[in-house]
């Protein structure tokens, strides 16, 4: 028996839990579904058309990023590999799968097919990409790093210079990530390339500026997203992160509301339900988080292999935290890149084993990424164990990066680092009192 499309019972549910069909109603129609229907009809007349069946796994990987739906992808798959049947050394078709196992998190399918696509044409730099966002969402930074550096010797585009960017942000580099982005950005516009790609860029840096803490910049990145690509879902829920910072709570709701009627993330509900403990409408927010578990569950019939976000919103909201310790292990498992270590380490911390998370929290950090949620993780973990001058160092460094990190969470780095503070500061008094 088939599972339920994920997208479409999302939907039906946040119909039954928000009492109305939120706006816009999946992504808007784009050129791309004209594409889709030109290739389809194309087939229709030849079946054997491997160019033609390459064109729509194309047009549908397209619609995959500007929906979100990743039954695109699954389409996607299954017209490549038919244009592989009729003809087997295609680097391109090669390349299209390796993207679609990539987006659906098989990194080593993905890897495999990237190097299928460039041992047929070493010089297909999108190849190239691929296998470094393979690399680099196991952990294989130094391996990202080689495939990106080859990519951009074969070519400087948008893709390439938003890759790098990705790839600075993680080691701290987040003045040499905003020049890339920007980059990026100009070259996508001068090649005429696709308004979702361009608008990705924009996203990411908004995305990279409120991490910083600059809201301001924030705000006119995804501004400038949403007009390249209106109702651009990352772009709607990057803005009601703002909002939410900005205290502007109404706005913030609905613009949470209108992303997870486009596409219904997890991360977009959780973050809508803590917006309704902030505005104390707990049963709204109930609602929220048993949304965030059915994703989870659907995820499980899906038998999807990682489910990052569950663990954290377990960890984040102190309930199933076993289970949560499950999901993390698993994670580490299957990704070893700093965001999972980062996952182990909380959710060790939230079930009371905070000696066992220092390990996990010491890799998270070890590259120096500029993430104000690692050094708030951080912080409480030494706060607890009892080394408080490490614990005030962490926590001023989350304060510091971003004081907006999290609705629930960055109010309690600030109060916790000024209760060490005044501790330490008296200890330091009494010390000298004493005549230390």
């Amino acid at each position: 028996m088939k599972t339920p499309r994920l997208i479409a019972v999302m939907i039906v549910l946040a119909l039954c839990l928000f009492g109305f069909w939120p706006e816009p109603l999946l992504a808007q129609r784009t050129t791309t579904d004209n594409e889709i229907v030109y290739y389809e009809r194309l087939l229709k007349r030849n079946p054997r058309n491997a160019r033609a069946y390459f064109g729509l796994g194309d047009a549908l990987i397209r619609k995959a990023r500007e929906s979100g739906d990743p039954a695109y992808f699954n389409r996607a798959e299954e017209v490549l590999k038919r244009s592989l049947e009729i003809s087997p050394r295609n680097a391109d078709v090669m390349r299209h799968l390796a993207y679609v196992f990539y987006s659906r998190h098989e990194f080593g399918q993905a890897a495999t097919y990237a190097n299928k696509a460039i041992e047929i044409d070493s010089t297909n730099a999108d190849a190239y990409g691929i296998l470094g966002d393979a690399f680099l969402e196991v952990g294989r930074y130094d391996k990202a790093e080689e495939a990106y550096q080859k990519m951009m010797e074969l070519e400087q585009n948008l893709y390439s210079y938003g890759r790098l960017a990705g790839l600075k942000s993680i080691h701290g580099d987040n003045r040499g990530a905003i020049a890339d982005l920007e980059q990026a950005i100009q070259s996508g516009k001068t090649a005429g390339n696709p308004k979702e790609g361009i608008a990705w860029a924009e996203w990411q840096l908004g995305s990279d500026r409120f991490t910083l803490g600059n809201l301001k910049d924030a705000e006119a990145y995804y501004l400038q997203a949403l007009q390249t690509y209106p109702n651009y879902y990352r772009a709607l829920a990057g803005m009601a992160q703002v909002r939410t910072a900005q205290k502007r709570y109404d706005e913030a709701i609905d613009l949470y509301q209108k992303a997870i009627g486009i596409l219904p993330m997890p991360e977009y509900a959780a973050a809508l339900g803590d917006l309704h403990v902030k505005t104390r409408r707990p049963e709204l927010a109930r609602q929220l988080y048993e949304l965030v578990e059915y994703i989870g569950y659907l995820n499980t019939l899906n038998k999807v292999l990682y489910n990052r976000e569950l663990a954290y919103f377990y960890a984040d909201h102190d309930i199933k935290l076993k289970e949560g310790l499950e999901l993390a292990w698993r994670e580490l498992e299957y990704r070893r890149d700093i965001y999972a270590y980062d996952l182990l380490a909380w959710s060790l911390y939230k079930n009371g084993k905070p000696e066992e998370a220092l390990n996990p929290m010491s890799e998270a950090l070890k590259l120096g990424t500029k993430d104000a949620k690692l050094f708030f993780h951080a912080g409480m973990i030494y706060q607890s164990l009892g080394e408080r001058e490490k614990a005030k160092e962490y926590l001023r460094r989350a304060v510091a990066t971003n004081p907006h990190f999290h609705i629930l969470y960055a109010d309690a780095a600030a109060q916790t680092l000024e209760e060490l503070e005044r501790s330490l500061a008296g200890v330091e008094v009494q010390r000298k009192g004493d005549g230390g």
